[in-house]
């Protein structure tokens, strides 16, 4: 995480930091990306950078936890506060259609998923230490599915937690197949959504 002289910084100052990165770390892989560029475009000394961060990936992480939280705000305010209004796939639906409509306002964060997406190290690294965030966040839904009567109440829900976990990440290959990201691409995991809903056995 960020040292306390960098959360003590002006905002505009912080920001500045932060676009600098995101301009960066958008161009380049975590492994190319240089902190003096990074530093260069912000505006500080490369000997500033290392009083806010301990170094490159004590950025790139607090970056990607920024964008994770980001992210979820794009969430359907109503759906979260009023759930009871909706059934739990209309809400397991909208999570993944707020990441297209996400990545179709913020094209400039797109690129740095998709390498961190091909640097398997990386993301292991990353996304074991945020699986337990996201596995719980498919868990308290699940757990709502199953007092709606409508996940099986024998389903082992740290399975099922986790294997949703994993779509969000697996199906971005295809999304991401043109080059673009557009809402038709919702057919794609309502596809997935489907079989999740139903099953692939034949009936």
């Amino acid at each position: 995480m960020p040292t306390e002289t960098f959360f003590n910084l002006p905002e505009e100052k912080r920001q500045r930091i932060i676009e600098a990165a995101i301009d960066e770390f958008s161009r380049y892989s975590f492994h190319k990306a240089r902190v003096t560029a990074i530093a260069d475009n912000a505006g500080i000394a490369k000997g500033s950078f290392y009083q806010y961060f301990e170094d490159k990936k004590d950025l790139y992480k607090y970056l990607m936890e920024t964008i994770a939280k980001k992210k979820m705000s794009y969430i359907n305010k109503d759906m979260l506060l009023n759930r009871d209004k909706y059934g739990f796939f209309q809400l397991l639906r909208e999570v993944f259609l707020s990441g297209i409509r996400f990545a179709k306002e913020n094209p400039r964060l797109v690129p740095i998923g998709e390498m961190l997406l091909a640097d398997k190290e990386l993301l292991h690294e990353l996304y074991g230490e945020n699986m337990d965030r996201n596995n719980d966040f498919f868990k308290q839904l699940l757990k709502y599915g199953q007092e709606k009567g409508e996940v099986d109440p024998e389903a082992d829900l740290d399975l099922l937690a986790h294997m949703l976990s994993v779509l969000t990440y697996s199906l971005v290959d295809l999304v991401m197949e043109d080059g673009k990201i557009d809402m038709d691409d919702m057919e794609i995991y309502d596809k997935m959504l489907y079989f999740v809903e139903n099953g692939i056995k034949k009936r």
